[in-house]
């Protein structure tokens, strides 16, 4: 199918332009960045440059709605947070492409830190312990080190703290006080010490029909996974069941949660309306973008999909990331450098996500460019990191601005 990705600039967007061609689709996207992750890929046919979801709200729904106008696109798949602008225009878009979104109340949901702990709490779904705070003068106050604070919105780590000390919650509050939308409180939770894991599922009219879930084994940048692991959680599954038939949920979901080392008692910490990062479910044998795809186009899938356990991948753009903002040293990105290529190590055994070489050799230009900035300034690290925060993501701005639209 012709499928058209509503951003090109993140990770799982990248990953899903892999996904999606060795399915046999043609794949597009568009971004308002010239150049993005998914510039770096001969597996693209098309690229658009649109206007901002963070800032033009109003511009990107009339580009897609001008776009898929005059081109054939069998499928619009919401890679990312556009997916709730399509939810809010999924009138005026469905009879143009064919797209799996759920209804924009189940949306706010899981898009929200706030709605996604009170469904929790809804359900009877565990999670650490959990304040809400009306404002940053209530947030100046709470000392119970260490904990995590999150702002209403935000993706890719941003507007999320891990507040160790009286230092880093007076910076977090800073930060809160520039960004925030006043009537929005604050979720203030317990730190937990405990293996993190990410679940990922895609829902056909509120039924659970695919699932994977890996478990980090090395941190990268922002949180996120540079070595993870394909694990069996079918307590996880259960629960992402029963979220997806309350909501009556139509697309994709992932969690993310901590849990003990037996993996049976899950803490759930965020949730994604979207697809995370998909390869790693390819690369066990479940192709979650093309699952979607097909849901999207309406195809009746019988039972739930799973992957193989004990499948191992890496995203070497993460190792390096994370490597260069936990030390700042040289040595050690060099060290991280050569275990990614020496193939007695765990990390050079891994299946490579993001950065395909064989299939698609263009898409190292960004690692290897990565490499060579960090090499020689490890200090831009930081920088480098917050490129994947960009205008191409949902503002609370934005989300107010869609809710009002006509």
């Amino acid at each position: 199918m012709r499928v058209l990705l509503t951003e090109g600039s993140s990770t799982s967007a990248r990953e899903a332009i892999t996904a999606l061609a060795l399915a046999g689709h043609d794949v597009a996207f568009c971004d308002p960045a010239r150049i993005c992750l998914g510039r770096f890929s001969r597996l693209v046919l098309r690229r658009y440059r649109c206007p901002a979801l963070g800032t033009d709200p109003a511009g990107f729904r009339r580009f897609l709605h001008a776009t898929l106008s005059r081109q054939a696109f069998d499928v619009l798949l919401p890679i990312h947070e556009q997916g709730y602008l399509i939810a809010r225009s999924a009138e005026e878009l469905r009879p143009l492409v064919a797209f799996a979104v759920p209804a924009l109340e189940s949306y706010e949901r899981v898009l929200t830190k706030l709605g996604f702990s009170s469904l929790l709490s809804e359900l009877g779904l565990a999670q650490p312990p959990t304040r809400f705070l009306d404002d940053t003068q209530s947030l100046a106050r709470h000392a119970a080190y260490p904990f995590v604070v999150k702002a209403a919105l935000g993706t890719a780590s941003r507007s999320t703290w891990l507040i160790r000390c009286e230092a880093d919650r007076d910076r977090a509050a800073a930060e809160l006080s520039r960004g925030a939308i006043t009537c929005e409180p604050i979720l203030v939770q317990a730190w937990v010490s405990a293996p993190l894991e990410q679940a990922q599922a895609v829902f056909q009219d509120g039924r659970l029909v695919g699932f994977h879930a890996t478990r980090r084994l090395i941190e990268g940048a922002g949180g996120g996974a540079a070595l993870k692991e394909s694990v069996h959680r079918p307590n996880v599954a259960d629960d992402l069941a029963r979220i997806g038939a309350h909501l009556s949920w139509h697309g994709a979901l992932s969690v993310d949660y901590f849990i003990d080392d037996r993996g049976e008692h899950p803490l759930y910490i965020d949730g994604n309306p979207r697809l995370v990062e998909p390869m790693a479910a390819s690369l066990a044998g479940l192709n979650l973008a093309d699952l979607l795809v097909r849901v999207s186009a309406g195809q009746r899938i019988g039972h739930c999909l799973t992957g193989r356990t004990g499948v191992r991948t890496r995203l070497a753009l993460q190792v390096i990331l994370g490597t260069a903002l936990r030390s700042g040293r040289r040595r050690d990105l060099v060290a991280a450098l050569m275990q990614l290529v020496d193939r007695r190590r765990p990390l050079a055994q891994a299946q490579e996500e993001l950065t395909p070489a064989r299939l698609d050799p263009v898409s190292v230009v960004p690692v290897v460019g990565a490499a060579l900035m960090l090499l020689a300034r490890p200090g831009c690290a930081p920088a480098l990191a917050r490129q994947g925060w960009g205008a191409h993501l949902l503002t609370q701005e934005a989300m107010r601005r869609i809710r009002s639209m006509g």
